[in-house]
């Protein structure tokens, strides 16, 4: 084989590999319900609010 389909192939493959990693995160993404993600958006709030008046 030429080097240009083996780049070719490690190409498809590198494309391939990222569509499972993107469609992996979004199945986990999608797995939380409003209310979790509501509960995460206020502890991270708070956090940072807290960072905040450290300084």
């Amino acid at each position: 084989m030429r080097w240009w389909k083996l780049l070719g192939l490690a190409g498809l493959a590198g494309v391939a590999a990222s569509g499972v990693v993107i469609a992996r995160a979004e199945r986990r993404r999608r797995a939380y319900t409003p209310e979790e993600i509501r509960a995460r958006l206020r502890d991270r709030h708070a956090e940072a609010s807290a960072a905040d008046d450290a300084r």
